[in-house]
């Protein structure tokens, strides 16, 4: 008898290692995550422990192959590692981290990046990566690290992103694949090489401290005999390069024909529509190469706390939230969305703006922070669970406007993550943009089941990748637009766009203002 097939896909997110088993037909054998740490080192730094990753990833590994069984393991064909991106994690020549990788949430560099700009060129520099440079991104961090901890930067040998840093871990292998790459805004998206321009900028070789980029699919290694012998894997696995979270999430949603967008909504959102041709570098939001089959291009696009939001709320005021979700033996979000259906569309007048760390598409401002507006005496809990729900769809809009005013077409919404739990959240999403969302069956749709499937076309196991992807991944439920909750966020959101923009300078001014009191 023919032994079966099985692979192996892991997602490092922001606030959790996942992990999933599944075999050729997309049955989960096994699955399991923990929790990552945020580090708050000082004003407007984010930083997570690359050991921490580890730790963990060998936790879920060890629950992941105990639950599957010796059958099972012993014949998992490939394994693929998605990860938050961009991230900077700098090594030595022992390949041990220097440091805390400074994550995608960290704004430290503000001041790096504009002189970056200024020697570039702000058009000339669009010109170069294909997007909007921001903060968020890898130049403007390595010249941050490069400036004040100068003695680590000359002990660094490379930097990696934090899917690599796994490989690394499994395999021994340095890598860096051409997704991460393409997004960490210091490759010539023309050429697909490290820019000179951007090592120019930051006086750092690019070619010397960054790996080649390789494709998403490539086998970069092996399973070591020690990170079998620590996981409980066997060793002699192949592993693939991997990709973001954005490109694994759009596997896992299905996307494979233009006029399909999706949106993978966890700490962050990353919104990805597909499209038949380039864009225009100097939008907003840009469509760029896709390594997914029936999308030749695609626009992909982060808005920074989308779930962050829902959970800074539960830390700072859902104190009676928790105590009366208990009191009722109900699940917390459960509960909050219960609470938000109380509240009218439109949330009694209250907009909240989720700019907690700043935005990135569609305005790419890191001086942008969160906001209220509107409130009065009589708005209540519901009125404020609500605008976040609903503040966030306006953020969702803002940037899918972006994308429709660049050229493409969208006519549904497939959410992957743990957003895609809360229907109410769907329902607001659904009358927001004003199309269908498809909720996806729960065995698949989360990034790591898109991992899988990279590890399984990377493996030989799914050729055909386009086809196996509608046939594995199902749609559980399609929620249409509600037309009257459509027709009030249509008379709002131009007033969510435009108190935006009147606030936009202030804004700026109180940061720099506020930096300078620091």
């Amino acid at each position: 008898m023919q032994d079966k097939n099985y692979l192996l896909g892991i997602d490092l997110g922001t606030t959790n290692v996942k992990g999933i088993i599944i075999d050729e037909n997309g049955n989960a054998l096994a699955s399991a995550s923990e929790s990552n740490a945020l580090l708050f080192p000082g004003a407007g730094m984010v930083e997570q422990d690359p050991q921490l990753w580890w730790k963990n990833t060998v936790k879920i590994l060890q629950k992941m192959t105990t639950m599957a069984g010796a059958d099972v393991v012993k014949n998992i064909r490939g394994i693929c590692i998605s990860s938050q991106t961009v991230t900077l994690l700098p090594l030595d020549r022992c390949g041990e981290p220097l440091r805390n990788a400074i994550i995608w949430m960290d704004s430290r560099a503000t001041l790096e990046l504009r002189h970056i700009v200024e020697q570039i060129g702000m058009d000339r520099y669009i010109q170069l990566i294909g997007a909007q440079p921001d903060v968020t991104f890898l130049p403007s961090k390595l010249l941050w690290y490069k400036q004040n901890e100068p003695e680590l930067f000359a002990k660094t040998e490379c930097f990696i992103q934090a899917s690599s840093y796994i490989n690394y871990k499994l395999t021994g292998e340095i890598s860096m694949d051409i997704d991460q790459a393409i997004k960490s805004q210091c490759l010539d998206i023309h050429s697909l090489m490290w820019c000179d321009e951007v090592s120019d900028a930051i006086g750092v070789d690019l070619n010397k401290i960054l790996p080649k980029p390789r494709p998403v699919n490539e086998i970069i290694g092996t399973i070591s005999d020690e990170a079998a012998r620590i996981t409980g894997l066997t060793a002699g696995i192949p592993v693939a390069c991997g990709a973001s979270d954005a490109v694994a999430s759009m596997y896992a949603t299905g996307l494979s024909r233009v006029g399909e967008a999706g949106e993978s909504s966890g700490t962050s959102s990353l919104i990805f529509v597909g499209h038949i041709k380039p864009s225009a570098t100097q939008l907003p939001v840009v469509a760029k190469p896709c390594p997914v089959p029936g999308i030749p291009y695609v626009f992909d696009a982060p808005i920074n706390a989308s779930g962050a939001s829902i959970q800074w709320y539960i830390d700072t005021m859902g104190q009676k939230d928790k105590e009366e979700a208990q009191a009722l033996e109900i699940n917390l979000y459960d509960y909050l969305n219960l609470q938000a259906t109380k509240a009218a569309p439109g949330s009694g007048g209250v907009l909240f703006f989720p700019y907690m760390t700043g935005v990135r598409a569609p305005l790419w401002n890191s001086y942008a922070r969160g906001m209220f507006i509107g409130m009065s005496l009589d708005t209540n809990r519901s009125d404020l669970i609500r605008s976040i729900f609903e503040g966030t769809a306006f953020a969702l809009r803002h940037v899918m406007e972006s994308i429709k005013d660049a050229g493409a077409k969208i006519d549904c919404l497939r959410i992957t993550g743990g957003g895609a739990k809360s229907r109410t959240w769907s329902q607001i999403k659904a009358a927001m943009l004003g199309v269908p969302v498809h909720i996806l069956d729960e065995k698949c749709g989360d990034v790591p089941f898109g991992d899988a499937l990279i590890a399984g076309n990377a493996a030989g196991i799914f050729n055909h990748l386009e086809s196996d992807m509608k046939r594995l991944i199902k749609v559980r439920e399609i929620i249409d637009p509600d037309e009257h909750w459509t027709d009030v966020y249509n008379k709002i959101y131009p007033y969510y766009v435009d108190m935006y923009k009147a606030l936009d300078g202030q804004l700026k001014a109180f940061s720099d203002t506020m930096a300078g009191l620091r």
